[in-house]
């Protein structure tokens, strides 16, 4: 589901932010680091309970039964439980776009909390396929290149918007490709598109971090809209991070 999430947040301001500065020259101030600060904290408590949603709906077999079970040949399937909490976050993204046209902030929070939920719970089809350590060491590499990503965004004084205007662009072609292997069932070009989705949601990380500063600025101290802000680019930065582990895992990952 990472094509559609992707460019459903493709413009995570959408509705209420003012033009963006022309420049990423600017210095950094307290009001500044609080609000990256509150959108850090944020997307940090999105992944705790992502990850144990996950944990729990591929682990505990009660829950697990709940939202996929194995078909004749052995293969993991969705139930209709499963089915839907797969297609949640897509619905939820996309009716925010139509019903959030001035979006508050208690509305973004409940929307950022609910792609959290479904998309956590969703997860737990990872740890039916990977074992538990080498899910566990590629949450740990994807946090570490998020931040090496995240603060190059944050201090570049290179306008980083073209760069994010292609990736959004690039996303497309995933789509196209992906689409195109459920039907080829390539290996080579389903590694060739995982590590197509590396790059792509890795330099969106970058890109994201410099719009949320630049909209930082933008907003000038409205406080309404920062609270607006703060959980839309925590949401942006969520969908990336779990985009790029999940890539990652292709290469990392250690099937069960």
């Amino acid at each position: 589901m990472f094509w559609e999430i992707e460019l459903a947040m493709s413009d995570f301001n959408n509705g209420y932010a003012r033009p963006l500065p022309k420049t990423a020259d600017m210095a950094v101030d307290a009001g500044l680091r609080a609000f990256m600060l509150g959108v850090y904290n944020k997307l940090a408590l999105g992944l705790v309970v992502a990850g144990a949603l996950a944990w729990v709906t591929g682990n505990y077999e009660p829950v697990q039964q709940l939202f996929f079970a194995r078909t004749a040949d052995g293969r993991i399937g969705l139930t209709v439980l499963g089915m839907v909490v797969q297609f949640a976050p897509l619905v939820l993204l996309f009716g925010s776009m139509f019903f959030m046209k001035n979006p508050s902030a208690r509305g973004v929070n409940l929307l950022y909390w609910a792609v959290v939920a479904s998309i956590g719970a969703g997860m737990g089809l990872l740890f039916l396929r990977y074992t538990d350590a080498s899910i566990a060491s590629t949450f740990f590499v994807t946090a570490a290149a998020f931040g090496g990503l995240s603060l190059f965004g944050y201090t570049t004084k290179r306008d980083l918007s073209p760069i994010g205007t292609f990736l959004i662009m690039a996303v497309i072609g995933l789509i196209i490709a992906s689409v195109v292997n459920m039907f080829m069932q390539s290996g080579t070009l389903y590694l060739i598109i995982s590590a197509a989705g590396v790059l792509i949601f890795s330099g969106l990380i970058a890109y994201d971090t410099q719009r949320l500063k630049m909209t930082y600025y933008a907003l000038g101290g409205d406080k309404a809209a920062m609270a607006v802000a703060t959980g839309f680019g925590a949401l942006a930065l969520f969908i990336n991070f779990v985009n790029l582990f999940q890539f990652l895992l292709a290469f990392m990952g250690n099937r069960e």
